[in-house]
């Protein structure tokens, strides 16, 4: 017999996985009635995303930061928070990068790569504990306010870059200064993806460690399902929360630091491609599951990697690919109202 934490993987799996198909459905008559076969569009998508080597490790390239800033949702949502601020976690955790990496110039390579990291962390885990913060103790609402963050971080950006940290010798766009190359991080061996995959698989089986397995997710799980009870119970909700936020931020602050040290070198507009906002796709798909978070992450960032596939095999628009994670994004919403169903049914 199953206990009820596997009825709920089961049923979770389930109506993720029929989210995504519903999905792939609807995104289909829509293809079809642009005139392009459905079929040769899906066999594209597998192939753009995991038919190759190449692919393969484009797809691992972009699920990197995808596991991270899944988690800056996730963790929050624990804790009963809905919290879509990973963009702008991103974005800092790339600007403080930058700026621990020039500060820390002179230091030894390794301790200087892992303070650019520590930084852009502990940057992201600010930006989100703020709005955590304004929720407490002046009830504003967290998900509007990270929302709004997200386009006060990348303002900020663009202001940085554009004066105050440019880089004048780079003509073509506007970017930062470049962290010490010593500081950069490389790939992993026998494949060229860098390290941030690794990190991202760590951070999200550490979390679900912490969250499944231990007293302290139990707690924060109480506080998610019900916070009346969580204070009856006499646990620290107010401090709970505020972990959640901090967690939940230090990881996508930790995407953006990666991004620095292992692709760009500096931060630019390249940092806001939308990793946040698809980590909140990733997150619900998940169904805030850290562990399940690592093979979503893959999945999602396989479509991503096979847009520019898809545009150059039936010209469609660059935006093919968001059209089918916005269709699951909504399937996954509408199959939201049937969780918890057969649970009820079997009990």
């Amino acid at each position: 017999m199953f206990g009820a934490d596997a009825w709920r993987s089961v049923e979770a799996a389930t109506l993720s996985g029929g989210a995504i198909l519903v999905a792939l459905l609807v995104y289909g008559i829509f293809i079809a009635l642009n005139g392009i076969d459905p079929f040769a569009v899906y066999r594209v998508l597998f192939l753009g995303a995991f038919g190759t080597w190449f692919s393969l490790e484009a797809t691992l390239t972009i699920a990197a930061p995808l596991m991270l800033t899944a988690l800056c949702t996730a963790i929050p949502a624990r804790a009963g928070l809905l919290v879509i601020g990973g963009e702008g976690a991103l974005v800092w955790g790339g600007i403080a990068a930058v700026l621990v990496g020039m500060c820390a110039a002179q230091a030894a390579p390794a301790f200087g790569t892992i303070a650019v990291l520590a930084g852009g962390a502990l940057a992201g885990g600010l930006w989100i504990g703020f709005a955590g913060a304004l929720w407490l103790w002046r009830g504003v609402n967290e998900t509007i306010s990270t929302l709004l963050l997200n386009y006060i971080a990348i303002a900020i950006l663009n202001h940085l870059i554009s004066g105050p940290i440019r880089d004048f010798g780079e003509t073509l766009k506007a970017t930062s200064w470049s962290i010490p190359s010593p500081f950069r991080i490389g790939t992993l061996p026998h494949l060229n993806v860098h390290w941030g995959l690794a990190v991202g698989i760590a951070a999200c089986l550490a979390l679900w460690v912490l969250m499944r397995r231990t007293t302290f997710g139990f707690a924060v799980a109480v506080l998610g399902a019900n916070i009346r009870a969580a204070q009856v119970a006499g646990l620290p909700t107010a401090r709970l929360m505020m972990f959640s936020c901090l967690t939940g931020g230090a990881a996508a602050g930790l995407a953006g630091a990666l991004e620095v040290a292992a692709v760009h070198g500096a931060a630019s507009e390249s940092l806001v491609v939308g990793f946040g906002y698809a980590g909140i796709l990733v997150a619900f798909l998940a169904r805030q599951n850290p562990a399940a978070i690592i093979p979503v992450a893959i999945l999602v960032g396989g479509i991503a990697a096979s847009g520019g596939l898809l545009q150059r095999r039936f010209d469609l628009p660059a935006a093919a690919a968001a059209v089918l994670q916005g269709c699951i994004f909504i399937s996954v919403l509408a199959s939201n109202t049937l969780y918890g169903r057969w649970r009820r049914r079997i009990a």
